[in-house]
């Protein structure tokens, strides 16, 4: 089981960007993703935030206020991967953006509810 993100970069303020979470080992449509990300090293004592999951039946629950009309999660059956699209980025949006699975196809909000992690990529989102 393998979990690769890839799409993050350095953007302006209001840029969009689309994050991929490519799945080898396993097929995405028996199993749940879900979207963390984790603020930088100057913020410690600021948990991996859950954003966005997708389950094994293709419904979402979303976990995060500030994200909500901005973000949106998902599937590509096809490709085994899973997009995150982030529209109107803020600096706040700074953070190393993780991808996680739950084998079972369920979606969770904690972090041991998912039972395998990719290594994450990073947002720099600056003026």
């Amino acid at each position: 089981v393998r979990l690769a993100e890839s799409g993050g970069g350095k953007v302006h303020p209001g840029s969009s960007l689309s994050l991929s979470c490519a799945a080898s080992g396993f097929s995405l449509d028996e199993a749940a993703i879900g979207w963390f990300r984790q603020a930088p090293e100057k913020e410690l004592g600021k948990e991996r935030e859950s954003l966005l999951c997708i389950n094994k039946g293709g419904n979402v629950q979303d976990y995060t206020e500030s994200v909500k009309g901005r973000f949106t999660i998902s599937r590509d059956s096809a490709r085994n991967t899973v997009y995150l699209q982030m529209n109107s980025l803020d600096p706040d949006d700074t953070a190393v953006y993780f991808c996680a699975t739950n084998m079972a196809g369920l979606c969770g909000s904690g972090l041991l509810d998912y039972d395998f992690w990719g290594p994450g990529t990073t947002v720099i989102v600056f003026s």
